[in-house]
C-alpha cells in the first residue's frame, strides 16, 4: 500500500497521505517502481517527509516546484514543516 505521494523525480520531499509513525516506511510509486523511506519521526497526514538528506540552505522541491529552503540540516525520513523549512532563503 502506498502512503505518500511523489509527483516528480526531482522532489526532495513526499506528501504523506496517511499518518506515518517513526520507524514505519513511507512507500510511494514513481517512474514504474516502488520506493521506500524509513520515517525517523512521526509524520502527520498531508505533511511532508524528506526523501533524502537536505543541507541547511538547500532548496526543497515538492511536485517538481521549489517550496522553500531548509532552515537546518534535514535527515532522510524526517518530518518537514515550518520548524525546518522557510519560503525565504536565510
Amino acid at each position: 500500500m502506498y502512503n505518500c505521494l511523489v509527483i516528480n523525480e526531482k522532489d526532495t520531499v513526499a506528501t504523506v497521505i496517511t499518518p506515518i509513525k517513526a520507524g514505519e516506511e513511507a512507500v510511494y510509486f514513481l517512474k514504474g517502481s516502488e520506493h521506500k523511506v524509513k520515517a525517523i519521526s512521526d509524520i502527520i497526514k498531508f505533511h511532508k517527509i524528506a526523501l533524502c538528506d537536505i543541507k541547511k540552505g538547500d532548496t526543497v522541491i515538492k511536485y517538481g516546484c521549489k517550496i522553500g529552503y531548509a532552515l537546518c540540516d534535514i535527515k532522510k525520513g524526517e518530518y518537514v514543516h515550518t520548524h525546518n523549512l522557510d519560503s525565504k532563503k536565510q
